[in-house]
């Protein structure tokens, strides 16, 4: 089992930067494909950036493409969004997860971005 505790969110004016952190406990954490996904009020969750458990390979939506990027430390358990030139439309809650066989298993509770313009 892992759990997950998100840090990093704020307040950021449009075209600021964050990294966002998540810290894991257990100890097969290294075996997992971690996501990072948000969700903005009114909207449906939407998946942001994934790596392998390795981390050699990475995945991101669209929108984020060539502005976040997503990292993780196997030693430190622990996953990194790093977040640049940030948009309004990147406000929303932020969340880790933990990818089991087939589907994410383990979330985190959240840290919110707020990006002003």
């Amino acid at each position: 089992q892992v759990q997950l505790v998100e840090s990093g969110g704020g307040l950021v004016q449009a075209g600021g930067s964050l990294r966002l952190s998540c810290a894991a406990s257990g100890r097969t954490f290294s075996w997992y494909f971690m996501g990072w996904f948000r969700q903005a009020p009114g909207k449906e969750r939407e998946f942001v950036a994934g790596i392998s458990n390795s981390g050699s390979t990475t995945h991101y939506a669209d929108p984020v493409k060539g502005r976040f990027t997503v990292s993780r430390d196997n030693a430190k358990k622990m996953v990194y969004l790093q977040m640049n030139s940030l948009k309004p439309e990147d406000t929303a809650a932020y969340y880790c997860a933990a990818k089991g066989d087939s589907e994410y298993k383990y979330w985190g509770q959240g840290t919110q971005v707020t990006v002003s313009s």
